[in-house]
């Protein structure tokens, strides 16, 4: 239990953050954080060592969110691709585009197929590298590339009907 323990102490702000950015309630968030480590540490015999402990932690918090959403048939992802700025924009025509681009592309990030979309989550927001994604999907590193890619240029069709 002190080692799992430790492991929570170490990365809780860090999943809840990952989290943070697919779930905009942070109420819900906390929640599935707390999901994320209990999961974690009824399945933790299986973890291999074979990345690193985050990686892992990552794709748990994934499929618990996941899981979350389809077990509540909740159908969009809330995923902001567009940098959080503070909100001090003084110039409201700023503001307003920037919040048709986010929209938009929470709109483009929650249509991509399953495959494609994990692996722009944990590699935009868990910041994960290839080698590490490709771990944590059970791929290989190439693959994740190749998905990664091509979910870029399927962002960039979706998005330039926006014109964006």
């Amino acid at each position: 239990m002190n080692e799992f323990e430790n492991i929570y102490n170490e990365y809780f702000r860090r999943v809840y953050a990952f989290l943070s950015k697919m779930c905009p309630d942070p109420f819900l968030c906390e929640e599935m954080t707390q999901e994320t480590f209990y999961q974690a540490f009824i399945s933790f015999h299986r973890y291999d060592g074979s990345c690193e402990i985050f990686t892992w932690l990552a794709a748990v918090a994934k499929n618990t969110y996941f899981k979350y959403l389809r077990k509540n048939r909740i159908q969009t992802v809330d995923i902001d691709l567009v940098s959080d700025g503070d909100g001090g924009e003084a110039d409201p025509a700023a503001v307003y585009q920037k919040k048709v681009t986010g929209e938009a592309v929470k709109k483009a990030v929650s249509q991509l197929p399953a495959k494609y979309r994990d692996v722009v989550v944990l590699r935009i927001y868990a910041e994960l590298s290839f080698s590490d994604i490709g771990k944590s999907l059970g791929i290989s590193e190439n693959s994740a590339k190749v998905i990664f890619f091509r979910a870029k240029k399927m962002l960039r069709e979706a998005l330039n009907e926006y014109q964006l």
